[in-house]
């Protein structure tokens, strides 16, 4: 499986953007997929988790009521719609997905990066003050 994310950019404060996830190699449907960010010098952050089907959304306290997690199962596609942006959103956004399909985990385990066996690329995202 592989993941390539795109969407990253500069914006102002105040706005938004959109970040995407193809996956190739297989679909990806039922699996559990999610968001990270990363600073230099920081180890990666939670931002958002998807579980398989789209049934149930996970997100990181900082970034509830801004951003949202989706998925477009026919285009084996992972968005994150992120608005109302902040100077310290600013990072690289990793997409990252679980290895076995079906699979649910408690609750923490979505905003562990141990539970994810693929990475993208990451993106960058800056946002001015």
């Amino acid at each position: 499986v592989q993941l390539q994310a795109s969407g990253g950019g500069l914006v102002q404060a105040g706005g938004s953007l959109r970040l995407s996830c193809a996956a190739s190699g297989r679909t990806v449907s039922n699996n559990v997929m999610a968001w990270f960010r990363q600073t230099p010098g920081r180890e990666r952050e939670f931002v958002a988790a998807l579980s398989w089907r789209g049934g149930i959304t996970y997100y990181a306290e900082s970034v509830k009521g801004r951003f949202t997690i989706s998925r477009d199962d026919a285009k084996n596609t992972l968005f994150l719609q992120m608005n109302s942006m902040r100077p310290e959103d600013t990072a690289v956004y990793y997409c990252a997905l679980d290895r076995n399909p079906r699979r649910t985990y408690v609750e923490r385990a979505y905003s562990t990066p141990g539970t994810y066996a693929y990475w993208g690329q990451g993106t960058l995202v800056t946002v001015s003050s």
